[in-house]
């Protein structure tokens, strides 16, 4: 067995412990995060295969399968539960979130056990950067689903128009964070910045808004 099935297993088994005490919401909201890390394994082994059959190197792997294959693989638990389950949309938005934040923790820990922990700065920095990377993908698709899913044509192409922008955030990403010095830098600290911009606008948003009960001019 490969060390990744080793952390998989070893990250998912408190999961599926904590199911046993955990309620309806709590339970949801943890199967998603073991769906999300459940992707981030099978992506690893689809990403392998497409880059064999095409006979294309690991780095080249990275920048044209890998963004690809992860994004759609991170997206079908939350269509299978909105599909099949017809939860409320506020489920859907947090479950997309958390697919996304299992996804991003089993990837940072299969990179810690890679290539170590030697540079501490490096690692925070890269950590930081690839969560916040998933959770933009997983924000920007949980918004899509949230307004557009009452329409099934708008459902079709604005869902796989968000797909394509995700991958292709995605890949730019894996571009950046594999180069070295600045430009490495710059690619890590940008999906935190969008992180930080976007909660500064809803910040704002939410102070400017009318507080309930009160009477508008």
């Amino acid at each position: 067995m490969n060390y990744i099935e080793n952390v998989y297993i070893c990250l998912t088994a408190p999961v599926l412990v904590a199911q046993l005490f955990m309620r309806r919401q709590g339970r949801v909201m943890l199967l998603f995060l073991l769906s999300g890390m459940t992707a981030c394994l099978f992506s690893a082994y689809v990403s392998t295969f497409i880059a064999g059959i095409m006979e294309t190197d690991t780095q080249h792997a990275a920048f044209d399968i890998a963004p690809t294959v992860e994004e759609i693989l991170k997206v079908l638990p939350v269509l299978f539960f909105l599909l099949v389950f017809e939860p409320e949309r506020g489920e859907a938005v947090h479950g997309a979130l958390m697919v996304s934040v299992g996804f991003a923790t089993f990837e940072n820990v299969c990179y810690l056990t890679s290539y170590g922990s030697d540079d501490l700065l490096r690692l925070l920095v890269r950590g930081f950067g690839t969560g916040a990377m998933h959770v933009v993908c997983g924000r920007a698709v949980s918004v899509g689903v949230f307004f557009l899913w009452d329409r099934a044509w708008l459902r079709a192409v604005g869902g796989f128009a968000l797909l394509c922008a995700v991958i292709t955030f995605h890949a730019i990403f894996n571009v950046l964070v594999n180069q070295t010095g600045a430009v490495f830098w710059v690619g890590s600290v940008l999906p935190l910045t969008m992180v930080l911009a976007y909660f500064l606008i809803g910040r704002s948003r939410r102070a400017g808004s009318p507080t309930p009960g009160t009477a508008h001019p």
